[in-house]
């Protein structure tokens, strides 16, 4: 090949690789506090479960689905929390469990990970709660990102769950009566592009 040849070749490799290389930011979604409501199951006495929600909670999605990588930043208010009962609400505010006086939120910061199909299954983070940071891993059983047909942009919902010891956070209240300690969180989000 004569060198008036090469050097457009060469060049046009370049130019190729460079637009190949530049790849667009992580898309950045705020969550829909509207939408978004983090409930758990607790035992009550090894007799029925109760059930419950985080009424106020507000943060940060962001996701790169060409690199499959993503982040989520969560912030729940604990005195919003709500079991459908007032008693327990305002039992639940105290020193006995969740103390929201010392302790008035709970977050969970994680990595969206093994993507299946251009979505996450997984979010692999720590959940802080009641002071105390722990791992937690959850598993995301539905990811969904389409056009919100009412904001006309991008909106991101998924469905995650996992369980944990609320013992490992300090909230041990009613394990000498016999509640048990294992809680089943799930997450219901929605988050729309910013």
């Amino acid at each position: 090949m004569t060198t008036t040849k090469l050097v457009p070749a060469l060049l046009g490799v370049a130019l190729a690789a460079l637009a190949g290389g530049a790849q667009a930011a992580p898309a950045t979604y705020t969550i829909d506090p509207a939408h978004t409501y983090p409930t758990f199951e607790a035992d009550h006495m090894g007799v029925s479960f109760w059930r419950g929600k985080i009424n106020s909670s507000s943060g940060k999605v962001t996701l790169d689905k060409a690199a499959g990588t993503g982040t989520v930043d969560v912030t729940m208010d604990m005195k919003s929390i709500d079991f459908g009962h007032q008693g327990l609400n305002e039992h639940a505010q105290t020193p006995d469990l969740f103390d929201t006086a010392k302790f008035p939120t709970a977050t969970f910061t994680g990595k969206l990970v093994k993507f299946k199909d251009g979505a996450p299954t997984s979010v692999e983070g720590s959940l802080t709660l009641h002071g105390v940071t722990k791992p937690v891993t959850l598993t995301i059983n539905k990811f969904v990102c389409k056009e919100h047909p009412m904001m006309k942009k991008e909106v991101c919902g998924a469905d995650a769950s996992t369980q944990i010891n609320r013992e490992d956070f300090g909230v041990a209240f009613g394990k000498q009566m016999g509640f048990g300690m294992s809680v089943t969180l799930r997450i219901s989000i929605e988050a729309l592009a910013s």
